[in-house]
């Protein structure tokens, strides 16, 4: 058997906007339509007063379908586990890398020294503290030997001839796994509505930790190219229209 390939291991996930056509601009003429018909889009590009306002009445009120037409395109990667939460929003379209076609990276996911370790309080209503250094060094060593063990036995079936897809059922959930994402914002601030923890929020979250980190990414470049909605959204409690 050839000698085991080296593993990687992260504490971070990537998310990158790799195109997208989404502006403020995309909420307005969607929303004059109804009063403008196809005049809407001269309309937005002749004259972007009283956008804002527009924008958080359209927050306010929960007339969501406006902001339906500003889609996004993300590439994530991110560990087995944080997908099977993403995916659970169905309001996303993926295409995401195959076990089936392609072998595995040996790129796996440990916690970072600041992530909680400890859970205290009973179901729905509880939260989680630092672990002692104890604590962590012991969750980094036990995850690093299993990843080493299962990816080498991965390996091992790969070099006997099994297929990918039955090899890779040893593989772990914290092994990378990369997607594209494509939403609309409206589908956005109902993933950062509920997997962003914010104080600033009408209805508190509470996500796991590692999907939340992909949600503050998600934010961050958001809000850079529809700043007007992304306010809107923030001063309306976060509550997705």
């Amino acid at each position: 058997m050839s000698e085991q390939s080296e593993l990687t291991f992260r504490s971070d996930v990537t998310v990158e906007l790799v195109k997208h056509a989404a502006s403020d601009a995309d909420v307005l003429f969607a929303a004059r339509v109804s009063t403008q018909g196809e005049r809407s889009l001269d309309s937005v590009e002749a004259d972007t007063s009283g956008a804002e306002g527009l924008i958080r009445f359209l927050m306010r009120e929960r007339h969501g379908s406006p902001f339906e037409h500003s889609v996004m395109t993300f590439y994530v990667q991110a560990p087995i586990f944080v997908w099977r939460e993403h995916m659970r929003h169905r309001i996303a379209s993926y295409n995401e890398e195959s076990g089936r076609y392609r072998v595995l990276e040996p790129l796996f996911y440990v916690p970072a020294p600041e992530r909680n370790l400890v859970q205290i309080g009973k179901a729905g209503a509880y939260d989680f503290v630092p672990g002692t250094p104890e604590q962590y060094e012991l969750t980094v060593d036990a995850i690093k030997i299993a990843c080493r063990e299962s990816y080498s036995q991965y390996e091992r079936m790969l070099e006997a001839g099994v297929a990918r897809e039955v090899a890779r059922a040893v593989l772990p959930v914290n092994t990378y796994s990369s997607a594209y994402v494509t939403m609309n914002s409206r589908a956005l601030m109902n993933f950062l509505s509920l997997r962003k923890r914010s104080e600033d929020a009408h209805f508190p979250s509470y996500p796991q930790r590692e999907i939340e980190m992909v949600a503050e990414k998600y934010e961050d470049a958001w809000a850079a190219i529809m700043p007007m909605t992304h306010a809107a959204f923030v001063a309306n409690g976060r509550v997705a229209p």
